[in-house]
């Protein structure tokens, strides 16, 4: 799972550089991001912006990671492509997360709160 990490303002901005996040990767990915939580990372924006397929499995994971951040910190997602926004819609996962269109959005509005 390849993922790019960047700092923008107190956020670490993690893009995806997959296509997809499906089973084969989805506790690879899941990993990838729980180790930078462990490691003092407690504002993320994840950038979904080259993903083109989520499956139930990258679903969960990226819930998980979600319910694993708990209370320590935030966790938005940015730039979802129209498969992705629309699994996001039909599971009602966009009243859960915080969504913007773009990682430098998200990471500005995190910066103000």
């Amino acid at each position: 799972m390849d993922i790019e990490q960047q700092t923008l303002g107190r956020a670490l901005v993690l893009s995806v550089c997959e296509n997809r996040i499906d089973a084969a990767v989805a506790l690879e990915f899941r990993d990838a991001i729980r180790a930078r939580i462990d490691a003092g990372q407690h504002d993320l924006v994840l950038d979904l912006s080259r993903v083109e397929f989520v499956d139930s499995s990258g679903l969960g994971s990226i819930v998980g990671t979600l319910k694993y951040l708990g209370q320590r910190g935030t966790l938005a997602l940015a730039g979802l492509t129209q498969p992705v926004q629309r699994l996001f819609q039909l599971t009602r996962m966009e009243r859960v997360f915080q969504i913007y269109p773009t990682a430098a959005d998200a990471a500005e509005d995190l910066q103000k709160g």
